[in-house]
């Protein structure tokens, strides 16, 4: 049976009223219209599907709406400020991390995760916080380059 549910979504208070065992996946992008989270194995594996739940990794494709309620979501579409991309999209583009784009809003979402928990990684930090998304491109160095770019604010 359908519920309310209420979270804070990309800085804004949303209400949905849907299936609390609905995916959030797809809260996001049918009810919500936010499409820059990605399906792609739908088991929880790959990380295209990943966004932060009050400053944690989440994949989104296994996790219900309900077990959201009350919290913090942000998704890829909630990390650009006033039209200005976020330090770390900025430093995917500067780095050509991206390709095909399908992995590229669970990375993003994933290595935001991880500078909120470590703003300083080091390479082995960010390989191992890093490690569970998948990239079928592999573009996996240009990935761990602009995560370490985007930690040192573009100095190193």
């Amino acid at each position: 049976m359908p519920e309310e549910i209420r979270f804070n979504l990309n800085g804004r208070p949303v209400t949905v009223r849907v299936e609390p065992e609905r995916r959030l996946l797809w809260v996001l992008r049918t009810e919500l219209g936010l499409t820059g989270t990605k399906y792609g194995c739908g088991s929880g594996l790959c990380g295209a599907c990943t966004v932060v739940v009050d400053q944690r990794a989440v994949r989104s494709c296994v996790t219900s709406v309900g077990s959201v309620s009350g919290k913090k979501v942000t998704t890829i579409e909630g990390l650009a400020r006033n039209g200005e991309l976020h330090p770390l999209q900025e430093a995917f583009i500067r780095h050509d991390a991206l390709q095909c784009g399908i992995c590229t809003p669970g990375m993003i979402m994933h290595a935001y995760a991880l500078l909120q928990r470590n703003p300083r990684p080091n390479r082995e930090q960010i390989l191992q916080g890093m490690e569970r998304n998948l990239c079928r491109c592999g573009a996996y160095a240009r990935i761990v380059a602009a995560v370490q770019d985007a930690a040192t604010g573009g100095k190193e």
